[in-house]
């Protein structure tokens, strides 16, 4: 059963162009299968509304894309509805403008420039006034996982024994601590991104796919043939074998 997944994308447009590219490719040799975007479509990098945009009319227009919802997708769209919303799972001297969050990006890419030097309350109001309703609202109904075959797709990765239906959005879209050094078997493969690495990485019972795009690295494609992983680079396969543990 064949599944092809990318990695965070952080608003780079270009490089979402490119790997999908790679799949096409792929896919014209080996045959059609669904393509699965682990989230982070926002914040960091040059163009968020393009990469929601694309995705989005993608999806409308019928293609085979799933597309799951980050943290940073959530912090996005929640900003915008309400100026005071803090994420539960983010540091409480963080907010959405932080620079380490990468809002101030994400908001430049719909116009909204230098927010970070403006008042909050009429850098709120722009904002509100320049995103798309459209594009607050294929946010907010991203799913948080996806299924397939014996892999389990997220963002962030999933609170060991727990069912995944009974698995909550904070802990798919932003655990780290209880899962990245758990090495049990899960049952399914879990292919995750949130944490960035400089690589693409398996660890037998979870692959990491966050190769750090949104810090300058490459934004990474890869396909599962059941629960074999290969790195697209261009018009080749790289077996993604199972290597390092936490």
């Amino acid at each position: 059963m064949r599944t092809y997944a990318i990695g965070d994308i952080h608003g780079h447009i270009e490089l979402l162009r490119e790997v999908h590219a790679w799949i096409a490719a792929d896919q014209a040799k080996h045959g059609a299968a669904p393509i699965v975007h682990v989230g982070d479509l926002v914040d960091r990098g040059p163009d968020s509304r393009g990469v929601i945009e694309y995705l989005r009319a993608g999806i409308e227009a019928g293609q085979d894309w799933v597309v799951l919802k980050g943290n940073h997708d959530r912090m996005f769209s929640n900003y915008i509805r309400d100026i005071n919303y803090h994420d539960p799972c983010l540091r409480r001297d963080y907010g959405y403008l932080h620079p380490k969050i990468g809002g101030v990006a994400t908001l430049a890419s719909y116009g909204v420039k230098n927010a970070a030097d403006r008042p909050l309350a009429p850098v709120h109001a722009e904002a509100v006034a320049a995103v798309p309703e459209a594009h607050l609202t294929f946010l907010e109904a991203r799913p948080i996982y996806y299924q397939r075959g014996e892999v389990t797709f997220v963002h962030a990765g999933i609170r060991p024994g727990i069912r995944i239906e009974q698995q909550t959005e904070d802990d798919l879209v932003w655990i780290r601590k209880g899962f990245l050094e758990d090495t049990r078997d899960f049952g399914d493969l879990i292919v995750h991104g949130h944490t960035a690495l400089d690589a693409p990485t398996n660890y037998g019972n979870r692959v990491n796919i966050d190769s750090s795009a949104a810090y300058g690295g490459p934004l990474t494609a890869v396909v599962l043939e059941g629960r074999e992983v290969f790195n697209l680079l261009g018009s080749r396969r790289e077996p993604i074998l199972p290597s390092a543990r936490p």
